[in-house]
């Protein structure tokens, strides 16, 4: 990730900020006055564009993941510390990527066997908090990005 800033005209911003976000994936953009209040700031942080090889695939991401029926007992008893520890927000972080996870896993599954379910949407919601969370203003594939963080989890705990 890096930070851009832009010192330009005010009629350019619109075209300018299209132009990074189609080029990265870019957070929100900090707009100032210059100081002589003829031109404009902008300030933004921005990242290349994850490419397809960059996504594990589920089977990878989900290679050393405990039995979802285990995943679901930890995911219901820790509901209740993060709710009584808002304060801890690597514990609400680890609680938010774990049940996306598990809700991705379980909407695979749903899909795999042409259940019709609305798992897959709350599963897309459940990564939509994490994305949120960790990467705000971020355009990606929520359910991709679950995975890509639940591996470098598992990766880190080995």
């Amino acid at each position: 990730m890096f930070e851009i800033r832009i010192i330009c005209d005010p009629a350019d911003t619109d075209r300018i900020t299209t132009a990074l976000a189609a080029a990265f994936t870019t957070g929100s953009i900090r707009r100032h006055p210059t100081r002589d209040g003829d031109r404009t700031r902008l300030y933004l942080t921005a990242d290349h564009r994850p490419t397809p090889a960059d996504w594990p695939t589920p089977e990878q991401a989900y290679a050393d993941a405990p039995t979802i029926t285990r995943e679901i007992g930890w995911v219901a008893r820790t509901a209740r510390t993060v709710v009584a520890n808002p304060a801890d927000s690597e514990l609400a972080r680890t609680y938010l990527l774990r049940k996306a996870a598990l809700l991705d896993r379980i909407a695979l599954h749903d899909d795999q066997h042409h259940t019709p379910t609305d798992t897959t949407a709350v599963a897309e919601e459940a990564a939509l908090l994490l994305l949120d969370l960790d990467q705000p203003a971020v355009i990606c594939d929520p359910r991709a990005y679950v995975r890509q963080q639940y591996a470098h989890r598992t990766a880190d705990h080995h």
